[in-house]
């Protein structure tokens, strides 16, 4: 199986890391010193097709293939995560699920606008109560003539603060359990809506995770995203892919602390040299740089398998579960590499050890992907395990 990169791919590649490097990179630590989503960067990720990068031209997308989709998120996480996470929730969990699950209509009135970047995507699943348990939502949607009536409140909705477009899952059939949840795609302004506060966080300080409120929101039933009771097959459908384009994000994070860390190494004199000439620094460096690249091969893994059509929720959830893993380890030896200076906001790797800190609970928990693994292995010997 041959993962070397194409023509396309390899200019793809090269425009992505020229645009981070010219575009993102000046602006990672305002962004993160701010705690402001990168407003500033996504007019230009838009003039460069990034916000429909998922989606055909008939939408003004540019229709990447997985890999490459995954080489672009892996390159705006070398520079800033927050960046990263912005653009891969808008297209991987929002355009690409009304792509795959919409109506002619829907697509018509929404995907233009959002590969354009006039409208901002967010996905608005979790809710206090429904977290790993996904299937726990309280959130209502009853029907009302032509129209649905939501009520609930979710959390987390990643993009809040600046989204236009919500994907919100919400129960039509309490008697129907999991089979009973249905998504709707909610406008900002719709009456009964309200984006409401946004959560602090340690890491991801341009990431907007921010409440939601719904109060009698009406919602037209052309707003129906699928069919009713198909919620939670069309969410999980869509942490698949994201959990594919994360662990995409935690290569690129991997990596940039590896090269922070080198770079220190070799700038950094203590006892008569630069500290890379020491063994455990060495250490350090040789086994990151290990573990970067066995990711490297699961991530592409499992994009080849998305562009061949082919199954591939186990090997998402394995390079979800070892990239997140993996980049905190980055962090965390590249951090030690540069002693006293790493724990200094002046230095990048501060900010790369509590944004990555976040990507074991991203799009499920570690636990989870150990669950999601373990409960597709046990099915082919014909045994069904819950959480």
């Amino acid at each position: 199986m041959d993962f070397a990169l194409n023509e396309e791919q390899r200019m793809f590649h090269k425009m992505f890391r020229d645009f981070v490097t010219n575009e993102v990179a000046p602006l990672a630590e305002e962004i993160d010193h701010e705690e402001k989503p990168p407003l500033k960067l996504l007019p230009k990720a838009a003039m460069q097709g990034f916000l429909g990068a998922l989606l055909p031209e008939e939408f003004e997308g540019v229709d990447l293939d997985a890999i490459s989709y995954c080489l672009l998120l892996e390159e705006l996480a070398r520079a800033c995560t927050s960046t990263a996470m912005t653009i891969s929730v808008h297209n991987g969990l929002v355009s690409k699920t009304i792509l795959d699950n919409g109506t002619d209509e829907q697509k018509g009135k929404y995907l233009e606008t959002m590969a354009l970047g006039e409208k901002i995507g967010s996905f608005a699943l979790t809710e206090p109560a429904a977290g790993s348990d996904a299937a726990a939502l309280e959130t209502r949607a009853r029907r009302n003539g032509e129209d649905y009536i939501l009520d609930g409140c979710k959390t987390w909705a990643s993009n809040g603060e600046i989204a236009d477009i919500f994907l919100v899952f919400a129960v039509t059939d309490p008697e129907a359990g999991a089979k009973g949840i249905s998504a709707f795609i909610v406008e900002r302004h719709t009456p009964g809506f309200k984006v409401g506060y946004r959560e602090p966080t340690l890491g991801l300080r341009g990431l907007t995770c921010n409440t939601l409120y719904l109060d009698d929101c009406r919602v037209p039933a052309e707003n129906l995203l699928g069919q009713e009771g198909e919620g939670l097959k069309i969410a999980l459908k869509a942490l698949d892919f994201s959990r594919l384009s994360l662990s995409a994000i935690c290569l690129g994070g991997a990596q940039a602390a590896l090269e922070a860390g080198v770079q220190f190494a070799i700038e950094r004199e203590q006892f008569g040299g630069p500290i890379a000439l020491k063994q455990a620094i060495q250490n350090f460096i040789a086994d990151t740089a290990a573990e970067i690249e066995a990711l490297r091969y699961l991530v592409y893994h499992a994009a080849w398998l998305a562009d061949q059509g082919e199954p591939y929720t186990r090997d998402a959830s394995i390079a979800k579960l070892i990239g997140s893993e993996m980049a905190m380890r980055a962090a965390n030896k590249m951090l030690q590499v540069h002693g006293g200076f790493g724990y200094m906001k002046e230095y990048a790797i501060e900010r790369m050890y509590r944004d990555f800190r976040a990507l074991r609970i991203m799009e499920g928990t570690s636990e989870i992907q150990r669950f999601v693994i373990a409960r597709d292995i046990l099915k082919e010997k014909g045994l069904a395990i819950n959480p």
